[in-house]
């Protein structure tokens, strides 16, 4: 059964116009075929289009299908590659694995200061429809590191890190499953010696991901694959 997102369904029975348009242009689907719709929150609905037009496409609602939570509590901020198509494949694969939240942040060792992520969430909109998965993961703007330390966040906090001057934990020997966690992923040439001592004045603690030297993105997928793999 086709699935569209649908985020204001409670409120509006009908398919935003790109959905609407994908529904009745692309798929051609008609008045009285049955879809399911994903509003991002945790819940997904069944429902039965009753006007098929692609500017906006009229739905009846025929049951509501809570579900059970899929979160892992799991919110990365990460410092996005100069190349912006590794970060589309990797938001990509975050939301398969239960991401809840994608931060892009600016260190001093950043290869990119920019980053737009309108491409970024539609393309987390369309992981969350394929994997079947009823959480939305937020993809939030890119902003200045010391800006990312500054925000409130309950739960465990950890920085990755290559800077060989401590014993740094392996992240499966100090992460807790079942709680929050907030993990900073830095830029190819690693966080600066100064950005690792102020996250650390700020109650995150470093971590090793091993001893072999990662790409951003592979760092990042890996970290949420060892958390995915905790929490099962």
């Amino acid at each position: 059964m086709p699935v569209f997102y649908t985020p204001d369904i409670a409120s509006r029975a009908c398919l935003p116009p790109g959905e609407s348009a994908h529904c009745v242009k692309v798929l051609r689907l008609k008045e009285g075929d049955e879809i399911r719709l994903a509003d991002g929150k945790g819940n997904f609905y069944d429902a039965r289009i009753s006007r098929a037009d692609f500017r906006q496409c009229d739905v009846e609602i025929l049951e509501v299908l809570p579900q059970a939570s899929d979160s892992i509590g799991l919110h990365l901020a990460i410092a996005p590659t100069k190349n912006a198509d590794r970060m589309e494949w990797l938001a990509e694969k975050l939301t398969e694995l239960g991401l809840d939240s994608l931060s892009f942040v600016c260190s001093s060792h950043s290869e990119r200061k920019q980053l737009k992520t309108d491409r970024i969430s539609k393309i987390a909109v369309a992981a969350m429809k394929q994997s079947e998965r009823s959480l939305l993961p937020e993809i939030r703007d890119m902003v200045d590191f010391k800006e990312l330390l500054s925000r409130d966040f309950e739960g465990q906090k950890f920085i990755a890190h290559c800077w060989p001057e401590e014993e740094k934990p392996f992240i499966k020997e100090v992460y807790r499953p079942g709680r929050p966690v907030l993990i900073l992923i830095g830029p190819e040439g690693d966080f600066s010696r100064e950005e690792v001592a102020m996250a650390k004045s700020l109650g995150f603690k470093p971590i090793s991901l091993g001893a072999i030297r990662l790409r951003t993105e592979t760092a990042a997928f890996f970290v949420a694959t060892a958390i995915r793999l905790a929490n099962m």
